[in-house]
């Protein structure tokens, strides 16, 4: 569909009109936000099609989409449809968005809940961890099944993942259609970008700086990626970084229960000065996203005492019940007489299209195969670096090695995730266990991890059914063993 539209008489801009197919296209937030972003952007301009399982809550958000292009404000030119197959959605599409939701959520609070009646505690879930392993089989069937719809519907397509397992999902991408055009998109590096702005503003007496002017070198892999240089207007600004913590409380600065009236997404920025005091390289992600990659934080006796580090645990309530309520907020939006409030997502998803259809490069970051940007961490594994995006084109950016002891941590994790990987495309069990037990979290006796997975596995054995489950060694051991406990 990618052809230029007539230019509209305020301006001799030539408007690109492109078509975007949409998988989970019934997404509360991600879906929203595109659409936001969209209706303000007046140099690209055609047609979205949603696709999702739940076809009505597409179509609810192609009802949204065009609400939302009825604005005044609405400057952009976009039409939406919702669509019965994934085939419809990308038959000829120039991108692919793809921001898909778990089985219902009750997995994900299973993920949550059996970790925890063995001392596992996780503050996410969807990334390492227990939690991350399963959502990562989970996931693996459904992106080999994207990835072959874009190789047969439109093959030349750029593919913007925003799922996670973040790593996982864009690499079953690449193993199942090798010469896809396929990024994975993540905003946590943006948080370290909008610190170093805050302390130019407090140390250098700039005003507004906006986190886009602040130049980082991004290394290492989704939410355990890692920052050791920084710019703002050619000047290194990276020891404004210590300055700052030489001027904080020592870490860990709470108590247990001293955060139970704060949200669960609370970040104080203590595991991340923690990590920094302790490895002299920045972490670049939320602090609830790093302290599942390592062991200490949450080996806790109680869940409280993960306050200390200025952190909460998502409970699996939440996960059971967020999506019914992004449903009600949406419905909301229909019942009410109130104008679409449009606002400035902080989102790069119109940016990246823009770039790759040659309008305006860009410069920043995003989850690619290695092909040397990393040079210590294996090749073809998905890493998280900056990038070149231009005209048709995603060029990974130079990163250099990691400092010897942060590589040993990641390196364990992009072993576990090519691990699942190959699991996944053979429908190996056990071999999932394998990446399982070399979790860094999963510091229980060896028996008990075997139980723990055994049971993750037949509490959502209805989610996996690309897995050769009757052949894993793993979980007919288990159930021998608990048979002859029970008898």
């Amino acid at each position: 569909m990618h052809e230029l539209a007539v230019s509209s008489e305020e301006s001799d801009v030539p408007i690109e009109r492109i078509k975007i197919g949409y998988i989970g296209g019934g997404s509360r937030s991600w879906a929203t936000t595109l659409m936001n972003d969209l209706a303000q952007c007046t140099d690209i301009a055609g047609e979205v099609t949603l696709y999702d399982v739940d076809y009505d809550s597409a179509q609810q958000n192609a009802e949204l989409g065009e609400w939302i292009q009825s604005h005044d404000r609405a400057v952009g030119d976009w039409e939406y449809e919702a669509v019965r197959t994934m085939e419809e959605a990308l038959d000829k599409a120039d991108f692919v968005i793809v921001s898909t939701q778990d089985p219902p959520a009750e997995t994900m609070a299973k993920d949550l809940e059996l970790p925890q009646e063995y001392g596992i505690y996780q503050t996410v879930g969807d990334t390492v961890g227990p939690g991350g392993t399963l959502r990562a089989m989970r996931a693996i069937p459904q992106y080999r099944q994207i990835a072959a719809a874009v190789r047969d519907h439109c093959p030349n397509a750029w593919v913007i993942n925003y799922t996670n397992p973040m790593t996982v999902c864009t690499r079953a991408l690449y193993e199942e259609y090798p010469d896809i055009n396929a990024v994975g998109l993540c905003h946590e590096v943006f948080k370290i970008q909008a610190l170093f702005a805050e302390l130019i503003e407090k140390y250098l007496g700039a005003e507004d700086v906006p986190r886009e002017e602040i130049g980082v070198n991004v290394k290492g892999i989704n939410h355990f990626t890692w920052v050791d240089e920084a710019y703002w207007r050619g000047e290194d600004i990276f020891d404004l970084i210590t300055k700052w913590i030489d001027e904080r409380e020592p870490v860990p600065r709470f108590e247990p229960g001293d955060l139970k009236d704060e949200s669960y997404f609370v970040d104080h920025d203590d595991v991340t000065i923690n990590l920094y005091q302790q490895f002299d390289v920045l972490p670049a992600a939320g602090d609830r996203h790093l302290v599942e990659f390592v062991p200490w934080y949450l080996s806790v006796d109680e869940a409280e005492e993960v306050q200390r580090w200025g952190i909460r645990l998502t409970p699996s309530e939440y996960r059971v019940n967020h999506w019914p309520e992004g449903e009600k907020e949406r419905q909301k939006r229909f019942e009410s007489d109130d104008a679409f409030e449009f606002y400035e997502s902080g989102e790069e998803a119109v940016e990246w299209m823009r770039a790759l259809l040659g309008i305006e490069s860009l410069k920043t970051h995003a989850n690619t195969p290695n092909v040397g940007q990393c040079p210590d961490l294996p090749k073809g594994a998905v890493v998280e670096t900056n990038v070149l995006v231009t005209s048709d084109s995603v060029k990974p950016l130079s990163a250099g090695a990691l400092p010897a002891e942060v590589r040993n941590m990641v390196l364990t994790h992009v072993n576990n995730q090519e691990t699942l990987i190959e699991a996944g495309f053979e429908g190996n069990v056990d071999l999932a266990y394998q990446a399982f037990l070399n979790d860094a979290l999963v510091t229980i006796d060896a028996t008990d991890a075997r139980e723990l997975f055994t049971r993750l596995v037949e509490a959502e054995r209805e989610y996996l059914t690309h897995w050769n489950l009757e052949g894993s060694e793993i979980l007919r051991t288990e159930s021998k063993s608990t048979s002859r406990a029970n008898i």
